[in-house]
């Protein structure tokens, strides 16, 4: 999909949307559509790729050969940056969350992209710029976890560019904050009256309002922070049961991790009477499918 696009201004696929139907939608009069934005690539999906595509662009702008960036041994965006960096001409180098060397199919599959992998313990993972900094070769470009940037802005904004008609809610799970203030950017950019709702999945979510103001100082929207199910990479039978049955009905792949909380958060809120009749509801799919090959055995019963 992406073959030959090396370079600056990589464009990014046009992902569909999906109407969701059943769940007793029809009872509170409100459209539900999904933006399935895990269909842009098997491996850099969702926001992973709309983050990295301008971080991409910069890093290649400056020369910069190799991508240096942060997860656990679980993390989506370490996967996705070894891809891309495989796919665009880049090294990659990454720093894992850990006391021990751990294996497991992601790690491997990064690995097979070309990314080497260096394991720190817990407490000096938290100063990554230090870690970046004891590299000190000059050809290495900065990534920071989930691909936390200014930067990376753009290339989320970029949703609203894409969508043919206009939603009253936009809905989308939170980690770092990146793609709510990327949307944020790009609806105020379109003049839109849409408000913007952001499920943050760690405990104690709060916090996630001051990283979208750094990044973005005019970002307008609300968090909905009862819906963590105990914290990040936490969950609930109840979340897993609202998860298979939402694959079940739909045929679309969610997570206990982003999207499985932000469905379940959406379908709530639409259940407790949130919205006016007549609303039409948006939800960002974020992709990032592959760490749910470490929650596999929740599933398995």
């Amino acid at each position: 999909m992406f073959a030959g696009m090396i370079g600056l201004n990589l464009p990014t696929p046009v992902t569909p949307l999906t109407s969701l139907r059943g769940f007793g939608l029809e009872e509170y009069g409100v459209s539900l559509d999904m933006k399935r934005d895990d269909l842009i690539h098997p491996f850099i999906s969702g926001n992973k790729w709309r983050k990295l595509k301008y971080l991409l662009d910069d890093a290649r702008s400056q020369q910069k050969r190799v991508l240096v960036t942060f997860g656990g041994a679980w993390s989506n965006h370490l996967l996705a940056t070894a891809c891309a960096g495989a796919l665009f001409g880049f090294g990659t180098i990454g720093f894992v969350r850990g006391d021990e060397k751990v294996s497991n199919p992601l790690l491997a599959m990064c690995r097979m992209y070309g990314m080497e992998l260096r394991f720190v313990d817990r407490g000096r993972y938290r100063n990554k710029r230090m870690l970046f900094d004891e590299l000190t070769a000059e050809e290495l470009y900065f990534v920071d976890e989930g691909g936390y940037a200014a930067g990376a802005l753009a290339g989320c904004a970029e949703v609203v560019q894409e969508l043919t008609t206009e939603y009253d809610h936009i809905f989308c799970a939170c980690g770092t904050g990146t793609t709510l203030a990327g949307l944020s950017l790009g609806l105020q950019r379109a003049g839109c009256s849409t408000q913007l709702h952001g499920v943050p999945v760690l405990a104690g979510g709060e916090f996630i309002a001051e990283n979208i103001r750094e990044l973005y100082t005019d970002a307008v929207f609300q968090l909905h922070t009862d819906y963590h199910f105990g914290g990040y990479a936490k969950t609930k039978p109840e979340l897993l049961q609202f998860i298979r049955t939402f694959c079940s009905q739909t045929g679309i792949l969610i997570e206990p991790v982003y999207t499985g909380k932000l469905c379940y958060a959406v379908l709530d809120l639409i259940r407790a009477g949130n919205f006016e009749r007549g609303s039409k509801i948006l939800i960002l799919h974020t992709g990032g499918m592959t760490g749910i090959m470490g929650m596999h055995e929740l599933f398995c019963n």
